[in-house]
């Protein structure tokens, strides 16, 4: 069976920035309160005319350049999204038209906050069975538009981006192990009642408070500091990897507190665990692409290095990946 690595990452984030003093003058918050708690310190926000579609396209651009990857050459292009631009047609084929990706077959993934990881599954099983040759991932999120700005508890939290990776074939290395699962019956305590669309809501097209974030806090934080030690372990066992053969912890950037729970439970220093959690809050299915296009971007990824992958989202969802990144030559062109 083939092996399935990452050949290139890239990252889009919007320009506007909203601190956390920003947020001061906006509902009853504290910079102090935010920091204590979340580790946020301010987050990214999507201008009024940005799509899903335009984050997305960017960030596989950056990630196509890195992996030195013409669009053409793409045959599959999978986007995790709970903020798709449309119903339908899905967010990927969007995405595939701005890039003139015109041999990939796309689809759209939703799987919350975890949507990269189970996006990265499926890419590398494509590889793996000789489906595809070039699987361009995407994690992209506009939340902004889904936020209730006026709901202190959770207008701290997120903020909107895209991270993409490029997988193909590799001779060696490459992704070791994955591990998804759900709990449908925790549904309830992470939500949005309505569908989304491609434009922020107005007044008087859809029902007050119907399209935000529901999130019952405490009980997702509990979920969350459980299931991301718990995935990680699994992920290790499947791949028989232990915590001392970690070169790189990159956990989904919500909350720091949920962060340092989970590299606890590993028993990882800081120095394995990569965090940037506090320049741009959660950003959902984006979140672990844009933090491993940073690390790899700051150099603390190189190859032979054995990097843990994990988050946990809405549905509720989880999910990890264990990989050991490869170099140029372990590419697999045939």
């Amino acid at each position: 069976m083939r092996k399935a690595g990452i050949w290139g990452v890239g990252r889009a984030l919007p320009e506007r920035v909203l601190t956390n003093a920003d947020l001061e003058r906006m509902v009853d918050t504290s910079d102090e309160w935010i920091t204590t708690r979340t580790g946020i310190k301010e987050r990214r926000i999507a201008a009024s005319n940005d799509t899903a579609a335009d984050l997305a396209s960017e960030a596989a651009k950056a990630a196509l350049a890195d992996a030195d990857v013409t669009a053409d050459e793409i045959d599959m292009i999978i986007v995790a999204t709970v903020t798709p631009d449309m119903p339908f047609p899905a967010t990927s084929c969007l995405v595939q038209a701005q890039l003139g990706a015109q041999n990939s077959a796309a689809f759209d993934l939703s799987a919350g906050c975890s949507g990269f990881i189970y996006a990265l599954a499926m890419a590398a099983s494509c590889i793996e069975s000789g489906l595809s040759r070039r699987v361009l991932v995407i994690g992209v999120d506009i939340l902004s538009r889904i936020t209730d700005w006026s709901d202190r508890t959770t207008c701290v939290l997120f903020g909107d981006g895209a991270g993409a990776c490029v997988v193909g074939p590799v001779s060696r290395g490459g992704i070791l192990a994955t591990y998804m699962g759900a709990d449908g019956t925790g549904g309830d305590k992470l939500y949005v009642p309505t569908a989304y669309f491609r434009y922020s809501p107005s007044e008087g097209t859809r029902p007050a408070k119907k399209h935000h974030i529901y999130m019952a806090g405490n009980e997702v934080f509990k979920f969350a500091v459980r299931i991301m030690g718990d995935a990680s372990l699994e992920v290790l066992r499947r791949a028989g990897l232990s915590s001392e053969d970690i070169a790189l912890f990159i956990p989904h950037q919500a909350n720091i507190r949920i962060i340092d729970a989970a590299a606890k439970r590993l028993g990882l220093s800081s120095e394995h665990v990569f965090v940037n959690v506090h320049k741009y809050g959660n950003t959902s299915a984006a979140s672990i692409g844009i933090a491993l296009s940073e690390a790899v971007d700051q150099g603390r990824v190189n190859p032979g290095d054995r990097l843990v992958l994990v988050g946990f989202g809405a549905g509720l969802t989880w999910g990890a990946v264990a990989l050991e990144w490869t170099g140029i030559k372990e590419r697999d062109l045939a």
